[in-house]
């Protein structure tokens, strides 16, 4: 009976471990995470309903696209928006640059894809994402370029 109910407890912690590591449905990401290559801090959005978590993925000069994971939850509101059309980058000196290509779903309650666009070549010290029109608000996610 004993090594029955340790068993369990070994199985049962073995499952919140890895479960832990996969992001489970009940992991919570911080405003202030690091994302998986420790470079990007990945930032989130929690209104009218919706909660929106952005990580930036690659931004580096050398690369061909930057990209943004966006990952996008709800219970109430219809995901149907084209992230091409509401979303902007947005440098320090107020230029606005546009998306060249969403690679994810359309529609549902969670969506999760990545957002891409052309490199920026200025000088800019920082970086603003811009998501308009999803719960009806405009959210801002920003980081600091190094």
């Amino acid at each position: 009976m004993f090594y029955g109910i340790a068993g369990l407890v070994v199985v049962g912690l073995i499952y919140v471990t890895l479960t832990a590591q996969k992001g489970g449905s009940d992991s919570v990401i911080s405003p202030t995470s690091t994302s998986a290559t420790g470079i990007w801090e990945t930032k989130t959005d929690e209104q009218a309903s919706v909660t929106v978590v952005v990580t930036p993925i690659d931004l580096s000069p050398q690369s061909a696209a930057w990209k943004f994971e966006v990952v996008m939850d709800t219970h109430s509101v219809e995901l149907d928006q084209d992230l091409i059309k509401i979303t902007v980058l947005v440098d320090n000196q107020g230029k606005e640059y546009q998306p060249i290509s969403w690679e994810g779903p359309v529609g549902g309650h969670h969506r999760e894809g990545i957002l891409s666009f052309n490199p920026i070549t200025s000088n800019s010290k920082s970086l603003e994402l811009r998501v308009s029109g999803i719960g009806g608000v405009v959210r801002n996610f920003s980081w600091e370029l190094k």
